[in-house]
């Protein structure tokens, strides 16, 4: 025969089972909402990373981020043409001079580093393509640079042709999170992802965290870093942090020459 005190335990026994089962089921379910939110932020960050690796970038364009960390980039016209053949000396060393409206800029270039990238330059310089071009976007905020190279002046321009690659671990390892320091004074390729380099860089006045993913090609002297600061100090046109400069920049002629 059960006693009460019997009863009791039994009861309390039960009581207790059903707990832990409801505890167990509501943890389970906690775990599957916590993996579908999961999924969900890693189809968001994935989506992300898609549109920064397309070249999402100019702030008019209406598919564009604006997010001023965003990486710089570029939307190089669909190949047309090969890239020209090899005719630099990549022991030799190069000066990339821009005469433009804000100041002169002088960079020395880094040939034996990135030769593919020199000899494109010199082969676009000696063509007069940079020549009265606009250097059509800043950014003051996440990244520093000053964008230019697009005879369009929109972001969407190139050459004809893409370019390799090149130097990508020249900065050195990247940190925790992908990323390493674009130092100022840095010039290296705009893209629009792996292999897409065309005819836009960027000049980089302040240090800037970014991917290893732009072929770092060149060093600004001390004046015409200084000219950056100065284009960079009067800010973004529309009074953003990513945009074109309120100081108009124009390229008003580009030339590669062999020191």
């Amino acid at each position: 025969m059960v006693t009460s005190d019997q009863r009791r335990r039994q009861l309390a026994r039960e009581k207790y089972e059903r707990q832990q089962k409801r505890r167990a089921e509501a943890r389970q379910k906690s775990r599957k909402r916590l993996a579908v939110i999961g999924a969900a932020v890693a189809v968001v960050v994935a989506a992300l990373v898609g549109l920064v690796a397309g070249g999402v970038f100019d702030k008019d364009k209406k598919d564009e981020a604006a997010d001023p960390a965003a990486s710089p980039s570029a939307q190089p016209t669909p190949q047309q043409s090969p890239s020209p053949a090899m005719a630099i000396d990549a022991k030799a060393k190069y000066t990339f001079d821009l005469k433009t409206s804000a100041g002169d800029i002088k960079v020395e270039m880094d040939a034996a580093k990135a030769p593919q990238t020199v000899n494109s330059f010199k082969s676009l310089a000696d063509k007069k393509f940079f020549d009265n071009t606009k250097c059509h976007r800043l950014t003051t905020g996440g990244i520093f640079v000053l964008q230019c190279g697009d005879p369009q002046g929109t972001g969407s321009g190139g050459p004809g042709y893409t370019i390799p690659d090149e130097n990508l671990d020249g900065l050195g390892k990247p940190n925790a999170t992908g990323q390493v320091v674009y130092p100022a004074g840095t010039v290296a390729m705009a893209n629009a992802g792996p292999g897409t380099g065309g005819s836009q860089f960027f000049l980089v006045y302040k240090d800037s965290p970014l991917a290893p993913s732009y072929t770092p090609f060149g060093k600004i002297d001390a004046a015409g870093l200084k000219v950056l600061e100065e284009v960079a100090k009067a800010g973004v046109a529309d009074g953003g942090q990513d945009g074109a400069p309120k100081t108009p920049v124009t390229i008003e002629k580009g030339t590669v020459t062999q020191n």
